[in-house]
């Protein structure tokens, strides 16, 4: 049996394949304003098209400050909600399923306002210094996370990502590297994980039995940074707290030198799955659907997560079925192409 087009469920959401479009900044609301725009439907309608099982869309900021920049997509207002259930109801049209990430960029936010971090400390000497949070900024940005998911429930998504990685905000209270505060936001890796805990809590209070997954960088490719054991540590807390899958990427707390190869990512991937007992989605150069088999064969992974690949072709699930020899159902508007 070919796995990569096998079903699969995570509460009760069934993903039609285990092929997932990686969130991927498009940098394309060009009002600024953070809506969707007609490239956006394009683009990701598109990948649903070419049998994608589920479309996530790019990290949406939660709050204004939150945005990576200013043509970021944004679900900190209800003028957000109608561009995204446009998106879902095409993503549904053509059976696939839709998931959304929610972030905020925290220090690595390039706007030009005062941006906030879990510690005054700016990215590198290159980036803007951010303001340290108040415990009032860290409830106020849970709370956003919480409207969010409201927002993404009402715009029909299936499933909700947390951004937990690439030393955005999540990340960074994470972080020794990032994080140097002295209350009980801060020191300890108990305590680097509170506002992570917190917002799972909020959101979970919005997005009931539904499939809710986190993104974290599982490397942070710095001798003082979290290790292996302190990332198995948080994995195991998010089970605990019922978090459905593991989004395995790493890097982007500190600049950091990356050798990348295909599926460079996938030992901490396997490590997590398989020592922790959550599912895990594998991402990281997999370009593939020979690669991607593997990962799933060999229980590396339950999901594989495509990013450039899918840029470079929206029709990466047929090119992959090929190589696989998996003959895939196209779309009926297609079928003297595909057959």
């Amino acid at each position: 049996m070919v796995k990569l087009f096998s079903p699969i469920t995570l509460k009760n959401i069934t993903l039609k394949n285990r092929i997932v479009m990686s969130p991927m900044c498009m940098y394309s609301s060009m009002q600024e304003d953070g809506c969707i725009t007609p490239f956006h439907l394009t683009h990701y309608i598109s990948r649903a098209v070419g049998q994608v099982g589920l479309i996530m869309v790019e990290a949406t900021a939660v709050q204004p400050e939150g945005r990576i920049s200013l043509q970021d997509l944004g679900i900190w207002d209800e003028k957000h909600v109608v561009g995204l259930k446009s998106l879902t109801e095409q993503i549904h049209a053509y059976g696939s399923k839709a998931a959304i990430q929610l972030a905020h960029a925290g220090r690595k936010a390039e706007l030009p306002d005062p941006i906030f971090a879990p510690s005054s400390i700016s990215f590198d000497q290159n980036w803007k210094q951010p303001n340290e949070m108040t415990k009032e900024d860290i409830q106020q940005t849970i709370e956003a996370f919480k409207e969010g998911a409201r927002r993404a429930k009402i715009a029909e998504f299936d499933i909700v990502e947390i951004h937990a990685a690439h030393g955005y905000l999540i990340n960074q209270f994470l972080s020794p590297l990032a994080n140097q505060r002295t209350d009980e936001y801060g020191g300890n890796r108990e305590n680097r994980y509170r506002f992570l805990k917190e917002i799972i809590e909020a959101i979970r209070s919005e997005w009931q039995n539904l499939p809710l997954f986190v993104r974290i960088s599982t490397d942070e490719y710095h001798q003082a940074g979290n290790s292996l054991d302190d990332i198995l540590y948080f994995a195991s807390e998010m089970k605990q707290q019922g978090i459905d899958l593991i989004d395995c990427s790493s890097g982007g707390v500190v600049p950091a030198k990356i050798d990348v190869y295909p599926g460079y990512q996938l030992p901490n991937c396997e490590a997590i799955k398989n020592r922790v007992g959550i599912s895990t989605g594998a991402v990281g150069l997999i370009t593939s659907g020979l690669l991607a088999e593997e990962v799933l064969q060999a229980e590396q992974a339950d999901l594989i997560f495509i990013g450039r690949a899918l840029l470079k072709n929206a029709y990466w699930p047929l090119e992959a079925a090929e190589q696989l020899k998996y003959q895939l159902q196209s779309p009926k508007q297609y079928e003297r192409g595909w057959n």
